[in-house]
């Protein structure tokens, strides 16, 4: 690999890496806003859900105040008795004070005796105002009884005639009211009007103040904690301790019924957890795909190398082949040419061998011809007589005995006009026994001349095989020939020819010669046992042979038989309409 291809490669990497990382920045605050919505839906439905709860607890409160206002006891009071009610009324609702004051400011009862204090700083207070002029009224501050935080309801209480004859005010425990949710998440607190904390479920931010950068505590440093804006949501980031977020969002709720502001810090990390694991995601993909673009690139570069090398070799291969074809094309003209000359000469060898044949057979056959002629003049001659003497029957013989001698002649002139054809026809049905009786027929003279016994046994009937009549008569005369030739200086002279039938169809030639020196030569062209330069032949009549009955799918053997002599055998398909027959 080149140095710039690699360059480029660590470009395109980088640009990937990039790429993917912005995408995953991208996922990370299109999530952490998705995230942030759910969480201020989750937020504000908590919010609500205290405020209710505090709203709801302090409710009890001003219900009792309303009826205790309303009480016997209080209408014409008997001291005694209405400090009982109304400490009972405490004990039971576990209030820190239940107080019945009359209009010049005087306690007329009350669950404990308040100090002269205490009881200067309730007549100073705005809701015992608003009760002295007939409204409900509500507040907080710190008893000063005991020092503790305490919500304050004063009711009026009317006179039979109408009017307001004093208040009764109910001085609510703020810290029971708060241990049945503190330390529930998330955090939440009630600040006043002047944005002091005085109710919260995180007892450590109680009594701090809000001021223009942050949260005061009345005794203390100022905690640090910084606004943020993500989106439509505000953000604190603060450093508050173990039990408060690190980064929050902030929400708030107006209680205008108990006269403070509701506010809840929710912590964000969920909501930036799954930011990050919806951005990691992402980036893992997008790795992948990349990864898998640049695996599919560089296999397509490997591949376009390959397929351009492929390319080159096929080109090169296809001119050596395209060169070799050529070639071949040539060897195969060539070889046709000379099949077409073989075929050519075989065809010769094949006539030379017939007039061999013929011209061996020529003496006989002129023989064979001659005596039935000499017969039909002596019995043309014998008959004319006959005729004259009136002896009509005997001239009627001699007709017969001429006709019997012409017909042979036909015959032996059939045979060899059959002998000297050149067969073309296709593979047939063809009878055997009339082939190799055909074949005898037309060496019969020359067998008598050379005084070779004859054995052949036909089978009376017609037996069917696959081949070509003229072709195996030819097959038949050379092979009866050659043992003839062979049997030509023995001092027994016998000539055996069967025909077989099994699986094939066998013609067997055996004769009483000196055998065959080299049966594994003996179809090879101008292969002879005769001496050179005899007469009788070039060594192509068995070649002939083999080639004729290759040629309808026959085959021929030769061997010595046990007995002494060849012995030849010619196996033929047998007719199958024959067999199923």
């Amino acid at each position: 690999m080149s140095r710039g291809t690699v360059i480029r490669r660590g470009f395109g990497a980088l640009a990937v890496l990039a790429a993917v990382g912005a995408l995953a920045a991208g996922v990370w605050r299109f999530g952490y806003l998705q995230a942030l919505d759910g969480l201020a839906q989750r937020g504000e439905a908590d919010l609500a859900l205290a405020a209710d709860r505090l709203t709801g607890q302090l409710q009890r409160y001003r219900d009792l105040a309303v009826l205790m206002a309303v009480h016997p006891a209080l209408e014409a009071p008997e001291v005694a008795r209405a400090d009982r009610v109304l400490l009972h009324a405490a004990d039971r609702t576990s209030v820190l004070n239940v107080i019945s004051l009359g209009m010049d400011g005087t306690v007329q009862a009350a669950a404990h005796f308040p100090p002269s204090a205490a009881v200067a700083e309730l007549l100073a207070s705005d809701f015992v105002a608003r009760a002295h002029e007939g409204a409900l009224g509500v507040g907080h501050g710190i008893e000063p009884a005991i020092g503790t935080r305490a919500f304050y309801v004063a009711a009026p209480r009317f006179a039979p005639g109408g009017g307001v004859e004093g208040v009764l005010v109910v001085a609510v425990d703020v810290e029971a009211l708060e241990r049945e949710w503190r330390g529930d998440r998330p955090a939440v607190w009630f600040t006043d009007d002047g944005g002091m904390v005085f109710i919260s479920n995180r007892s450590e931010i109680l009594f701090w103040q809000s001021a223009e950068v942050g949260l005061r505590p009345e005794v203390g440093p100022v905690p640090a904690f910084r606004r943020d804006l993500s989106g439509d949501h505000e953000l604190w980031l603060t450093d508050w301790g173990p039990y408060l977020p690190k980064a929050g969002l902030h929400l708030e709720r107006e209680l205008p019924q108990i006269g403070m502001m509701a506010e809840a810090l929710v912590d964000v990390a969920p909501a930036r957890r799954l930011a990050a694991l919806q951005a990691a995601v992402v980036a893992l993909v997008g790795l992948a795909v990349a990864a898998l673009l640049f695996y599919a690139f560089d296999r397509r570069r490997v591949l376009a190398q390959a397929n351009a090398m492929l390319e080159t070799r096929v080109a090169s291969r296809t001119a050596e082949l395209s060169g070799a074809n050529l070639m071949l094309r040539r060897e195969v003209a060539e070889r046709q040419e000379a099949e077409a000359a073989l075929k050519r000469a075989q065809e010769d060898l094949v006539r030379a061998g017939k007039l061999s044949a013929l011209g061996q057979m020529s003496a006989g056959i002129s023989h064979e011809l001659n005596q039935p002629l000499m017969a039909i003049s002596q019995f043309a001659e014998n008959g004319a007589l006959y005729l004259e003497r009136g002896k009509t029957d005997a001239a009627a013989g001699n007709l017969r005995r001429i006709a019997e001698l012409a017909g042979r002649m036909g015959r032996i002139i059939r045979n060899l006009r059959a002998f000297a054809r050149q067969e073309n026809e296709p593979v047939r049905r063809i009878d055997v026994v009339a082939a190799v009786e055909t074949a005898l027929e037309m060496t019969e003279a020359r067998l008598a001349k050379e005084g070779v016994r004859v054995d052949w046994v036909t089978p009376g009937r017609p037996v069917w095989a696959m081949g070509g009549e003229v072709r195996l008569g030819q097959v038949l005369v050379n092979l009866i020939s050659n043992a003839a030739d062979a049997m030509s200086g023995a001092a027994e002279k016998s000539l055996v020819v069967r025909v077989e039938q099994g699986t094939r169809t066998v013609i067997r030639v055996r004769d009483s010669g000196p055998g065959i020196d080299a049966p594994e030569k003996i179809f090879d062209p101008f292969y002879s046992t005769k001496e050179v330069g005899a007469s009788e032949g070039m060594g192509l009549g068995l070649s002939i042979s083999y080639g004729l009955v290759q040629s309808f799918g026959g085959d021929i053997r030769g061997r010595n038989a046990e007995g002494g002599g060849a012995e030849f055998s010619v196996e033929l398909e047998p007719w199958r309409g024959e067999v199923a027959a």
